[in-house]
């Protein structure tokens, strides 16, 4: 098995966080991974993505110019990553950052209404994890076991109390994400 996987979005929707926690979640299954942010302006609103690798083989390149999965949180980024998108794969977007929905019908397309879904829940912050839940559903990459030890090795010890609602936004996504 080899993924890899695009994830763009504004700065500030824990895009690169989101990442790096993927990549976690694939070292506590032993798999290889690769993790390549990609970010400076975009940090202050501008357009923010990570570039995740997860494989059961060594990894030869880090370095991609089409992704098996694109996850997309806004507009620029569908704009940008959707032709990038190999044919056959995946790609996931917010329903919330997207106006124009994808085109495409050589991949496979869903949405997911992670903005809604952390409003409900009363805390932006696990908007990602509601997204990357999402990813989980529709791609077998890691066990939550796996990404809950990856929450307890990326995340501040003092954010570690809020593990189970990360882990519950992560158990939402998996509901949420439908199919085009």
């Amino acid at each position: 098995m080899k993924k890899e996987i695009i994830i763009s979005g504004f700065g500030g929707q824990g895009v690169l966080s989101m990442g790096k926690i993927l990549a976690y979640s694939g070292l506590m299954e032993d798999k290889e991974v690769t993790w390549m942010p990609a970010y400076g302006p975009e940090q202050r609103g501008g357009t923010a993505n990570v570039t995740v690798i997860v494989s059961d083989d060594r990894i030869s390149s880090p370095i991609l110019s089409s992704y098996d999965v694109a996850i997309v949180l806004n507009q620029p980024s569908l704009d940008k990553f959707q032709p990038k998108v190999k044919k056959g794969g995946i790609l996931i977007y917010d329903s919330f950052g997207v106006l124009n929905p994808p085109t495409r019908e050589d991949i496979t397309v869903y949405s997911i209404n992670a903005m809604e879904k952390a409003a409900e829940m009363k805390n932006s912050k696990v908007f990602n994890m509601i997204v990357l839940g999402g990813l989980l559903q529709v791609c077998d990459l890691v066990p939550d076991s796996a990404l809950e030890k990856a929450l307890y090795k990326t995340l501040p010890e003092r954010h570690h109390k809020l593990i189970p609602l990360n882990m519950q936004a992560v158990e939402e996504g998996r509901k949420l994400i439908q199919k085009k």
